[in-house]
């Protein structure tokens, strides 16, 4: 697959056979939407709910928004537009959330994709693993979307425009990382202390870069040896990042991604949390 992965549907943001005549075009609309199809796993507390474990374990690992839809169906009839009881809802990350998002922006004729990276906004001085959506304004400028806290958080900023110093891609991180500005032991995942460090944003980095060339990730796929907790980066690791962090151009984002030492091969290694390591065969590219 070639282009601009904005315009069009990738493998894994394709709705398959969704109707999408009736559901809104307003990108603030949408993500109300997805906001009440979706729970975030470990939200669970905030709307009185046990999640089961079954759901806990098992809902995040879908790839392909074909099947967030498939699971949202079996847990209801209801129309996708219509708010759903926790209950109802697919059970999912911060990925999910984007990734659905940016199915149905794409669905509905709003270029969109994915953007991996950290967010500022969940604990104080502290960057927080953290998927978003990136999408087209009318104004034609590039604004960041998060779905998650699209309703029932408190931040002091609009979820449909996020400001950029508040959610930072992970190439902007890394680059603050880098030239010292950024201590990289608080950029991570807050509630497990093995998975921070420079070799985690490096992990970003990669994941970022796929996306924005149509490879939408799980949040704990890689391929080895860089997503080994702690894994030592050599001066070829560093400078393959530090490529990307310098790129300016969306024309550069193709090129890199044809480099070995930055693009995903066709099996990777999923680390999942609750299920265990296993290999995964990607989609033809």
């Amino acid at each position: 697959m070639n282009g601009d992965f904005s315009l069009r549907q990738t493998p894994y943001s394709d709705p398959g056979n969704l109707d999408t005549r009736g559901l809104p075009r307003a990108p603030r609309r949408l993500a109300a939407m997805v906001r009440g199809l979706i729970i975030h796993r470990g939200e669970g507390g905030l709307f009185g709910y046990a999640v089961p474990e079954e759901r806990l374990h098992h809902d995040a690992e879908s790839r392909y928004v074909t099947e967030i839809l498939r699971i949202l169906r079996e847990r209801g009839d209801t129309p996708l537009t219509e708010r759903r009881a926790p209950g109802g809802r697919f059970v999912g990350t911060c990925r999910d959330f984007s990734l659905l998002l940016c199915s149905l922006l794409r669905a509905t004729g709003t270029p969109a994709r994915l953007r991996c990276g950290f967010a500022g906004y969940f604990a104080d001085a502290w960057y927080e693993d953290h998927w978003v959506t990136e999408y087209r304004a009318p104004d034609g400028a590039w604004r960041l979307a998060d779905a998650q806290v699209h309703s029932g958080y408190d931040v002091p900023f609009d979820p449909m425009d996020v400001p950029r110093d508040a959610f930072l891609v992970a190439g902007d991180v890394w680059r603050s990382c880098r030239q010292g500005r950024l201590d990289p032991e608080t950029c991570g995942v807050s509630s497990v202390a093995a998975l921070r460090g420079l070799w985690f944003v490096r992990g970003n980095v990669l994941r970022d870069l796929a996306a924005l060339n149509g490879v939408e990730l799980l949040p704990w796929d890689g391929w080895d040896p860089w997503l080994r907790k702690g894994a030592p980066l050599t001066e070829d690791d560093l400078a393959a990042a530090d490529a990307v962090a310098a790129a300016r151009s969306e024309d550069d984002w193709p090129r890199l991604f044809t480099d070995p030492r930055l693009t995903v091969p066709a099996e990777i290694t999923s680390y999942a949390p609750y299920l265990g390591d296993r290999r995964v065969t990607l989609p033809a590219r």
